[in-house]
């Protein structure tokens, strides 16, 4: 079954920082996650997103109009920084995988849900 890992990171860069001095997480431990989740072969996918400044939102309003406006506003202190998709037999190896990710370390989390299968 497919999940998605949605890697959750602090917002304000500051926090950001504090979070990744307080767990130890590194860019190598992020380098050693991705490896070892594509060497198992359950990786399906993943990204890294850029920098949040870099985002753009469109709304389409009930005439059809389009709003476009840089980046999102929405009152939280989280951000969506990357994903992964990985195919694994349950929820239980699912959450196994959410449990090693840097980015669930440090005030991150990682949000595991399943790929809609509509084929089923």
């Amino acid at each position: 079954m497919k999940y998605m890992l949605l890697i959750q990171s602090a917002s304000n860069p500051e926090e950001l920082d504090a979070a990744t001095a307080a767990d130890g997480s590194t860019f190598s431990d992020w380098v050693s996650y991705d490896r070892t989740i594509r060497d198992s072969g359950v990786h399906v996918s993943g990204e890294s997103l850029a920098d949040l400044t870099t985002a753009t939102t469109v709304r389409v309003s009930p005439s059809g109009e389009r709003l476009i406006t840089d980046g999102p506003f929405a009152e939280t202190r989280e951000v969506l920084g990357g994903y992964y998709v990985i195919d694994v037999p349950d929820l239980d190896v699912a959450l196994d995988w959410a449990a090693r990710c840097p980015g669930a370390r440090g005030g991150g989390s990682v949000v595991v849900r399943p790929v809609a299968n509509f084929d089923a």
